[in-house]
């Protein structure tokens, strides 16, 4: 089961910051379709049979290492992220792409976070959240706007699209893992008003035919990300058959 709360405590972090003005927008994909996209090491995660593509604006804030004072100016970030299992069964994130524009956050390609610099901005009219977003060069876009509605008490799926405490990636032929932690996230409804974008077929799927699910976050202020490291592979005993991929069934969250 996905955790509600952060899983482990990150007591050294690599990064501290916030997460401000969040959208998640989610949409269901065919497991083959988002598997054939994961490295070796990583099987798509499921709900109710399908798996989830989430695309996440939001504004990155209070970024700096840990006992440094000053921080970097807020800036935005977009995720296009989809949900995985470890080869411990440990749930987590794949980003299939990371749009930023700062540049310093271009060194975590070193792991191999996909992120592209580009043109992002968040604007604020009457009671609208519209972000937009253009990669350098070019390439892929994106704009949503979105109305932010009630505060809700998350059920089972709320928590299973939004609550992940590690990323994946892949660096050097290597599987690595990042763990956060910070304090759950506060939701609320959301209202699409409009949505435009490029990002999902740039990362190799089909573009979206339904509406995405939706949620909206002020944010969450005690971000604390942790060193990443090499995952290790799964340990069988002689014999043993590979397991089959993990599935999360629809459930009542208390």
């Amino acid at each position: 089961m996905v955790s509600y709360g952060p899983e482990q405590r990150v007591y050294v972090p690599e990064l501290c910051a916030r997460w401000e003005t969040q959208t998640f927008l989610h949409w269901a994909y065919p497991p083959e379709e988002v598997q054939r996209l994961l490295p070796d090491g990583l099987v798509v995660d499921t709900y109710e049979g399908s798996a989830w593509v989430s695309l996440t604006p939001f504004v990155m804030a209070g970024v700096r290492p840990p006992g440094f004072p000053a921080t970097l100016p807020a800036f935005e970030e977009t995720n296009l992220r989809t949900y995985v299992r470890g080869p411990d069964g440990r749930d987590g994130l794949w980003f299939l792409s990371i749009e930023v524009s700062c540049p310093v956050m271009l060194a975590a390609r070193a792991i191999g976070a996909p992120y592209h610099l580009g043109r992002l901005a968040l604007s604020h009219r009457e009671d609208v959240q519209a972000y937009t977003g253009t990669r350098r060069g070019g390439g892929p876009r994106y704009r949503v706007a979105v109305r932010p509605g009630e505060p809700i008490r998350p059920t089972h799926r709320d928590v299973w699209l939004t609550s992940r405490w590690r990323s994946f990636s892949r660096r050097l032929g290597m599987l690595w893992e990042t763990p956060v932690e910070h304090e759950p996230w506060p939701l609320r409804e959301a209202h699409l008003i409009d949505v435009e974008e490029t990002l999902v077929r740039a990362a190799g799927l089909p573009p979206p035919t339904a509406q995405p699910l939706l949620h909206f976050s002020e944010g969450v202020h005690r971000v604390r990300f942790g060193l990443s490291r090499p995952v290790r592979p799964a340990r069988r005993g002689a014999g043993d058959a590979p397991a089959d991929p993990p599935r999360t069934e629809g459930a009542g969250h208390a």
